[in-house]
């Protein structure tokens, strides 16, 4: 991520994954509207495919499930829309 001048800090992450995900790289959200519109949020922190193709750093993996792509889409997202992932304490 530094290398990306995306800001955030692993205790920003950590916290986030937790809440999203518990930890679960293969979390699947489909409850929420995002599934609803058939789009469900995926991986550590429960990104949607387009978000995920908008914010992907290029380099790492298109899996959206892969953690190291998911994690630094979410932050590069998070970092254009609240300035870093450590500003990030609700759903996103």
């Amino acid at each position: 991520m530094s290398q990306q001048g995306i800001p955030g800090s692993y205790d920003g992450i950590y916290r986030n994954v937790m809440r999203e995900s518990s930890g679960n790289p293969q979390a699947i959200n489909l409850w929420d509207s995002n599934a609803s519109a058939g789009t469900p949020s995926k991986g550590l922190l429960q990104v949607i495919e387009p978000t995920f193709l908008a914010y992907h750093v290029p380099g790492t993996s298109l899996d959206l499930f892969d953690p190291v792509a998911n994690i630094t889409a979410a932050c590069n997202y998070a970092a254009d829309r609240y300035g870093s992932i450590d500003n990030v304490n609700s759903a996103y």
